[in-house]
Order: structure tokens, then C-alpha cells, then sequence
């Protein structure tokens, strides 16, 4: 880590509350990883109609008919998809991008706290393109979050991070509030994946006390992808 990623690791810690190198109570990093896990969905068969291999599939997210009106370009998911870790979020921003202005470099200074660049996660949205109003119907949401099913069974992730609530009830079936702080089996076409919800960063932006929440379930995720 050369001193500009370490200077954005100790500003996460900073702004979430981290002032001391040993906690109240001792964690126990060697400890088997047998934490109690949710399994939400038995099976998870391939959606007949998309491509079967990554390389296809990301080609046909340019183009593919959404089940609902879109307005905006649309985003490719980027970074390395063998990094082992994935990042969900719901849609792009308004300004185009991943994350609202303030919350893009936060998101950045949350992943380096883990030990993760951009260069070493795969991130991709549960849909490509950002409807009118930035919600889903049920019926739209369940159709993305079979595509996502699929797209994640291709990339076979040993984690998987879901920001915000829009992708923890498609995928986990309940808001972050009701679904973080433990790992949940999410079963894709490609097998099961160890999924995690927590906040959106442009929450944590605006509402600060929410860092240490977010900083107990990034605990959870470095655990799981430690060597």
C-alpha cells in the first residue's frame, strides 16, 4: 500500500469512528468462518435467454430490452472480475455515474480500508440504466434480479457486496436494515455465493452516524476475503 491509499484508509477509519487499534472485546481473525449464514433461495435454475458465458453477457447488458423506461446512458460494470470480490449496486446516479458526487470518493475510501481498489473488485448494478424515478416495480425488480442471479453465477465471486435496498430486496428478499450484519447463501445458476448487504455510500454521506454501522459489515466482508 504506498501513502496515498494508506492516507484514504485512515480517513474511513477516521470519519467511521475507528480511534484505537484494539476494541473493547478481542476478535478472533483466525477463527473458522462458520458464522450463521440465511439461505434464501433453494434453487436457482439458468434463465433460459441469456448468454452463458461473462464476455457475452456483458455485451448483451449494452443492448438488452429492460422491463421498464429508462432514461440516461447506460453503465458497464468494470473492474476485475476474478478479483474474488463483486459490488451490486441498484442503478447509475443522476450525474451517470455509480455514486452521487460526495459518495464516489467515500465509496473509494471504504474499499481501501479493506484493502480493495477498484482494480481489485468487480462492481456491476442491478440494472444498467436508471429509470424516471429511480425506484423499481416488483414485477421489474424480480426480472432484474433474475438477470443478476445470473450474472453472478458467471462471475462465481468467493464474496458479494449489495449496496442499498433496492438490491437487498431483490436478491435477499428484505431491506438492509433487515438483512445486514450476517452472511446469507444467495443461490445463482453457477452455485452459491456469500452475499452481504450494508448502506449505500450516498446514505453514509449524508448521514454520518451511519459509518460505524457500515464499518462493522466491511469488518464481516475483510474477514471473509482475508488469504
Amino acid at each position: 500500500m504506498n501513502a496515498q491509499l494508506a492516507a484514504s484508509a485512515l480517513a474511513w477509519w477516521s470519519e467511521a469512528g475507528v480511534d484505537t487499534l484494539v476494541a473493547e472485546e478481542p476478535r478472533n481473525w483466525l477463527r473458522p468462518k462458520t458464522a450463521p449464514t440465511a439461505t434464501i433461495s433453494p434453487e436457482a435454475a439458468p434463465v433460459p435467454d441469456l448468454p452463458d458465458t461473462l464476455d457475452a453477457f456483458q455485451l448483451w447488458l449494452r443492448t438488452a430490452a429492460l422491463p421498464f423506461p429508462t432514461i440516461g446512458s447506460r453503465l458497464d460494470p468494470t473492474g476485475d472480475p476474478f478479483s474474488g470480490l463483486m459490488v451490486m449496486t441498484d442503478m447509475p446516479a443522476p450525474n451517470g455515474g455509480w455514486f452521487e458526487a460526495e459518495a464516489d470518493p467515500l465509496f473509494d475510501r471504504m474499499m481501501t480500508a479493506i484493502g480493495r481498489g477498484r482494480d481489485r473488485l468487480y462492481l456491476a448494478s442491478l440494472s444498467p440504466a436508471r429509470s424516471p424515478q429511480m425506484r423499481l416495480e416488483p414485477v421489474s425488480a424480480q426480472r432484474l434480479a433474475d438477470i443478476a442471479r445470473h450474472h453472478i453465477g458467471l462471475v462465481r465471486p468467493r464474496a458479494l457486496l449489495l449496496f442499498g435496498d433496492m438490491c437487498a430486496q431483490a436478491l435477499l428478499g428484505g431491506s438492509v436494515a433487515r438483512t445486514r450484519g450476517r452472511w446469507h447463501a444467495l443461490e445463482t445458476p453457477g452455485g452459491s455465493v456469500r452475499t452481504l448487504a450494508t448502506i449505500r455510500p450516498e446514505q453514509v454521506a449524508r448521514q454520518p452516524s451511519y459509518r460505524k454501522i457500515v464499518w462493522e459489515d466491511l469488518q464481516l466482508l475483510m474477514e471473509e476475503l482475508a488469504p
